[in-house]
């Protein structure tokens, strides 16, 4: 079983995936979260192939469920759901991943500020 924890950011919403390897080369997932945009899209993604995880963003049973219900394209939950079908299939090593702000335009407007 490979467990992760993905916090999304500004939103507050964060996301729990569970997934577990079936004897058929699939994994089965089990998504557990406050946002109804990724609760709607685990409905759609209870059980996927190993492979998925190679599959090209246009036809990848992830990101057509991420573009059927998630109003937001920089979410980071779909890529976190690949990121544990891949551990847990045994085709990557769990290794965190994140995206750091350096600076923004925000920070450099309010230093210019009297």
């Amino acid at each position: 079983m490979t467990k992760v924890k993905i916090r999304a950011g500004i939103c507050g919403f964060d996301t729990v995936v569970i997934a577990e390897r079936q004897k058929n080369r699939k994994v089965r997932l089990t998504i557990v979260t406050d946002c109804d945009m990724v609760k709607a899209m685990a409905e759609e993604l209870n059980e996927l192939h190993i492979m998925s995880s190679f599959t090209g963003f246009l036809n990848n049973p992830v990101y057509k469920a991420a573009s059927n219900h998630l109003r937001h394209v920089t979410c980071p939950v779909p890529s976190g759901i690949l990121k544990a079908l891949e551990v847990e299939a045994g085709l990557a090593l769990p290794r965190d991943v994140s995206i750091e702000f350096l600076s923004s335009a925000r920070e450099e407007e309010d230093d210019k500020s009297p």
